[in-house]
């Protein structure tokens, strides 16, 4: 099964080339589509290089729109039977695409999360631990699951799941949108360790306790409303 790779990127010169690197070595058919979501130190010209070098395709937004919007405009451009969620930062292992994709190639699942909580990992910060936790276990409540990880940047679809679902988050709130709108049309889902390695504020982190809030909120709203 051909894989679309998509890889959302901020401002990741200290991790870009050697995540698409390593992505680019996988032993599978694919294609890797980047979305540049406006940023502002070396990342275009490190995507321009590799885009001459290995032909990946890049999307780049004149400024920043938010995670979600980087996911949505690669979404849209891919054309292969699985799509995989790759964020930029390093946190998550290209190696483990088989072990990602598995149930959706034997017939199994739609729709696979990579759960950090499950896997090998580094320890990495308590207060993230905490608001995932909450973030699962309301998502869990809400839309009676027992999904262990539902923020993981590590995610495969079939891509016709992702055709039908009618994403509208420009934020970080497209993680619970995906996953309210998938359990919500009935589609089958497993969840697969793997290995992570979280980074700190001072390697580059994005997330704060706010991205928690609103992530509370929009499983709430998404819940109500599609």
């Amino acid at each position: 099964m051909r894989l679309s790779i998509i890889v959302p990127a901020l401002n990741e010169e200290r991790t870009l080339q050697s995540v698409l690197e390593r992505v680019l070595a996988t032993p599978h058919e694919k294609e890797v589509i980047v979305v540049d979501d406006g940023s502002t130190d070396s990342t275009p010209a490190i995507l321009s290089r590799l885009k001459a070098q290995h032909g990946i395709t890049v999307i780049r937004h004149p400024g920043r729109q938010g995670k979600g919007a980087a996911l949505r405009s690669g979404f849209a451009k891919a054309t292969g039977d699985i799509v995989i969620v790759q964020d930029a930062d390093g946190e998550y292992q290209p190696e483990e695409y088989g072990e990602l994709i598995r149930p959706i190639e034997r017939g199994w699942a739609d729709v696979v999360y990579g759960s950090r909580f499950v896997g090998a990992h580094r320890v990495f910060l308590f207060s993230h631990r905490l608001g995932n936790w909450a973030v699962n276990a309301v998502a869990n409540l809400l839309y009676d699951t027992t999904l262990s990880d539902l923020e993981t940047g590590f995610k495969a679809f079939r891509r016709e799941v992702l055709q039908g679902l009618g994403l509208r988050s420009k934020d970080f709130r497209i993680e619970v949108e995906l996953t309210a709108k998938v359990f919500k049309r009935g589609f089958r889902v497993y969840e697969v360790p793997i290995s992570y390695s979280g980074r700190s504020y001072a390697e580059g982190k994005k997330l704060t306790w706010r991205d928690g809030l609103l992530a509370l909120w929009a499983l709430i709203d998404f819940r109500v409303r599609d």
